[in-house]
């Protein structure tokens, strides 16, 4: 098969980059075509197709590119043309690229499926949160977006993310993709909540690279660990507070705007801070820990780093907020815990620490539910549909 994959960026920044670029590797490696479409940005990786990919965002394409600026028609337009795919498999697109392009492919009769990775389908700001806690007005009422100021630029910025909202509508999305592809059933609900069509669902929950977490060690060491960006909605905060009330180590892997306030205010606690690492880095360090904490105060979708620590032997406790509580079997492969809930969280890390998990039966379980294989299967089986 042709199978053209879209994404905002093509470099390891998020989930969304991580779940794309593993995806063209694992159908490249099957014997599918693969071509790339994404904004052209300084940090990206090389590719081919780069040279069929619009210009970087400016201040002044943040008022037109939202909407499909002709550059980006200009450009898909002549990959589709050149490529020519079967499939057209979208990403996060909305702002850099724009859901017009999976109206380009429509028209001509191409395949289009598109993966969720937030909410941006009923949500201008994309999170579904305001203030710190969930909110749907936008659902019924767009203008929520500009009487909350959500979007960031305050005044301009929600103006702009109504006027996104009010043009790429669900009627319209709706028409130009053949099937969305939430890869929690939480993302899936939400959107059907929001309007959308639940015919035009499925649930796909994201997968790992078996090669990755061959041979887990499960001996494991005295400290349980922290593995995500060291931002606030990230719950970061909230697990510092409580770890520096107990006796265990914890070891928190990532950067963020946090860290240097987090580093000073935690320096006499039994915190370390590792920075930044990559896979190699830290996998040996996630699949020592006793376990992994993902206190997220923000409802996540389905969050890789549950899956990686899973398939290595490593429980998992989570926050019970968005799509983490679907990858976590209480007693068997973690627990959760009200998210931000300082007590609650505490009183968990004890139990988690005290409790003996089947490492081994945790890690061929997850490795089974997540495996690439199966889920590189079912993807063909959905493009062909």
């Amino acid at each position: 098969m042709k199978i053209l994959l879209s994404n905002k960026f093509y470099y390891r920044r998020g989930g969304d980059c991580i779940y794309m670029m593993e995806l063209e590797r694992l159908l490249k490696e099957r014997g599918h075509d693969v071509a790339i479409f994404a904004m052209d940005y300084p940090e990206n990786n090389a590719s081919e197709w780069s040279r069929y990919w619009p210009s970087n965002m400016s201040k002044i394409k943040a008022f037109t590119r939202p909407f499909g600026d002709s550059e980006v028609k200009k450009k898909f337009t002549a990959l589709l043309d050149d490529f020519k795919p079967d499939v057209v498999h979208l990403n996060n697109i909305h702002t850099q690229l724009s859901p017009i392009i999976a109206e380009l492919a429509h028209q001509r009769g191409i395949r289009v499926v598109w993966t969720l990775h937030d909410s941006k389908l009923v949500c201008p700001c994309y999170t579904c949160m305001r203030n710190g806690t969930w909110c749907e007005e936008c659902f019924a009422n767009k203008l929520s977006v500009i009487k909350h100021k959500c979007m960031p630029g305050s005044i301009p910025g929600a103006v702009i993310g109504y006027l996104e909202q009010r043009k790429w509508n669900k009627e319209r999305l709706q028409n130009a993709c053949d099937l969305f592809l939430p890869p929690s059933q939480f993302m899936a609900d939400t959107c059907i909540r929001g309007g959308y069509d639940k015919a035009k669902f499925r649930v796909l929950c994201n997968f790992i690279d078996l090669k990755k977490v061959e041979n887990p060690s499960f001996d494991k060491g005295d400290y349980y660990v922290y593995l995500g960006r060291l931002t606030k909605v990230k719950g970061i905060e909230t697990l510092c507070r409580v770890a520096a009330q107990l006796p265990y180590k914890l070891v928190v892997i990532g950067g963020g705007d946090l860290e240097p306030s987090l580093r000073e205010e935690y320096k006499n606690a039994p915190i370390e801070f590792l920075g930044q690492k990559n896979w190699n880095e830290f996998r040996p360090i996630l699949e020592g820990a006793r376990f992994m904490v993902i206190p997220s105060e923000w409802s996540e979708n389905n969050p890789l780093t549950v899956i990686e620590a899973q398939a290595l032997g490593t429980p998992v406790l989570g926050a019970n907020i968005g799509g983490i509580p679907e990858l976590i079997e209480v007693g068997k492969s973690g627990m959760t815990f009200k998210s931000g809930d300082s007590v609650d969280l505490k009183e968990k890390i004890e139990t988690m620490w005290r409790t003996n998990f089947d490492y081994h039966a945790l890690s061929n379980l997850a490795q089974k539910r997540y495996s690439s294989e199966n889920y590189c299967e079912e993807i063909l089986r959905l493009y062909q549909q």
